[in-house]
């Protein structure tokens, strides 16, 4: 279960589509890949197989978990650059530390998130804390990449950590959603990410036979993955489960909604909705980096090498790593 929850969601603000909203209709419904990253943690691969048109600005998502980790199991990935965009790693469930060469960083933990701006470049490290690699534990998260309009890939980077507890909670007329709004805006309700490519991030909770009929921004794009249990998305209720992607097409509303029986392990349906404003721009992206065009992509290879995005800290008495795929 997210560990950001309320006793009763009818206490919260309620939110709606208007009754002349045009239904986005879906597009498409995906189902991501299975994978491992870093040194070895589970992740499904959430956009593969998306056209990035439909995608622009974000450039990939990354489920990592759910997954129940024993004594000794738990792992993070190696130190890694990262140039021209912006990591979004939003914890559900457990516990993680990150750091990078500008001495940025902390630990998240159960509905925190850690917003990293690399703009211009830093190396980067993200792993489990001793105490988890002891004790093993539930771990269940998203790191969500937002590209960057050529005016700002170059800018100095930044960190955001946003608590779980400042997150913008919101509910359904009904009260059979949780929405919690990470960043961007949802109906005049702000979350507390500050975003440099305009986008609104949310983690919907959908109670059994719970249905949820969104404002969206037209100018936006619209995405809806789901992390755990079973529903339908679209005026149309198109059905989509764990590991799917559902794209919507253009429309002023999105429809989500939960079946009346989910599965054992899951008492609920539990969804990722983004939405962001394309800025349509040429991508040149390969591994840790996002740029503009062929020659900036080379330009941060070369940085890379040559210790121009920084260098590890000596304390960790680690090595640099190669970039990340």
């Amino acid at each position: 279960m997210p560990a950001v929850t309320v006793e009763n969601p009818l206490t919260l603000p309620r939110v709606a589509a208007p009754a002349d909203a045009v239904a986005r209709p879906v597009l498409a419904v995906t189902t991501a890949p299975s994978g491992f990253e870093g040194e070895g943690f589970p992740v499904r691969r959430a956009f593969a197989g998306i056209n990035y048109r439909h995608l622009d600005p974000f450039i990939m998502m990354d489920q990592m978990g759910e997954v129940e980790y024993a004594p000794g199991e738990p792992k993070g990935t190696p130190w890694h650059p990262h140039r021209g965009f912006e990591t979004v790693t939003y914890i559900i469930d457990g516990v993680f530390d990150h750091q990078d060469s500008n001495g940025g960083g902390g630990t998240i933990t159960n509905g925190d998130t850690q917003w990293m701006t690399a703009g211009s470049g830093l190396l980067h490290i993200e792993a489990p804390p001793e105490q988890l690699v002891m004790s093993g534990g539930l771990f269940h998260g998203l790191q969500l990449w937002v590209n960057l309009p050529a005016k700002d890939k170059m800018m100095a980077p930044r960190y955001q950590d946003i608590r779980g507890g400042q997150v913008q909670l919101l509910t359904s007329p009904d009260g059979g959603a949780l929405l919690r709004v990470i960043a961007g805006e949802l109906d005049g309700h702000e979350g507390p990410g500050i975003t440099h490519t305009p986008i609104t991030m949310i983690h919907a909770t959908l109670a059994p036979g719970a249905e949820i009929t969104l404002p969206w921004r037209e100018d936006f794009n619209g995405l809806a993955y789901v992390l755990a249990g079973r529903g339908a998305v679209g005026a149309e209720r198109r059905p989509i489960h764990l590991g799917q992607t559902a794209v919507f097409g253009a429309g002023s509303s999105l429809t989500v909604r939960a079946d009346e029986k989910q599965d054992s392990h899951t008492p609920d349906l539990e969804v990722a909705l983004l939405g962001g404003l394309p800025i349509r721009e040429p991508m040149a992206h390969y591994g840790p980096f996002v740029m503009n065009t062929r020659e900036e992509l080379m330009q941060a290879f070369e940085d890379f090498q040559k210790g121009r995005l920084g260098t590890v800290p000596a304390v960790h008495g680690m090595t640099e790593k190669g970039p990340r795929d």
